[in-house]
């Protein structure tokens, strides 16, 4: 497969569609059982208060694995994104309620570079604070 977007069709500020992703204490188990990752401070309120957190929070890597679903919905592929990277900068909190939490993201192409690559800038924002820095991919045009 290749993205179905063409590098000829790109210019530099086109905006991605924005999408919100829920997540809730279930999904965080489900990750937590996909990944491994049974850290208590993504399960266990009381542990997680106890060591600083104001409640259970998701997985860093889920939330970066949230983030750059915008970009491979765009592309139309996966594998089209060659190069990812963030900074984690605040938690995502997970309350114990039937809502839990949303994490927003947009994006932008922010540079145009060889090869039919691009660099998409990413912004994921949960309770209104930027959840993830420095988030950058790079991917591969058709």
């Amino acid at each position: 497969m290749t993205a179905k977007i063409a590098y000829d069709e790109v210019e530099v500020g086109t905006e991605l569609p924005a999408q919100t992703f829920p997540v809730t204490r279930a999904t965080l188990v489900r990750y937590a059982g996909a990944s491994g990752d049974f850290n208590p401070i993504h399960w266990n309120e009381k542990f997680a208060k106890e060591v600083g957190l104001p409640d259970v929070i998701a997985h860093g890597m889920f939330t970066m694995a949230e983030a750059i679903r915008v970009v491979t919905d765009w592309a139309g592929d996966p594998a089209a994104v060659v190069e990812y990277g963030v900074r984690f900068t605040k938690p995502v909190v997970v309350p114990n309620d039937d809502e839990g939490a949303v994490i927003e993201v947009s994006a932008k192409v922010a540079a145009k570079l060889d090869d039919r690559r691009v660099r998409v800038d990413l912004t994921a924002v949960a309770a209104g604070q930027k959840v993830l820095g420095m988030s950058r991919a790079v991917v591969q045009l058709g």
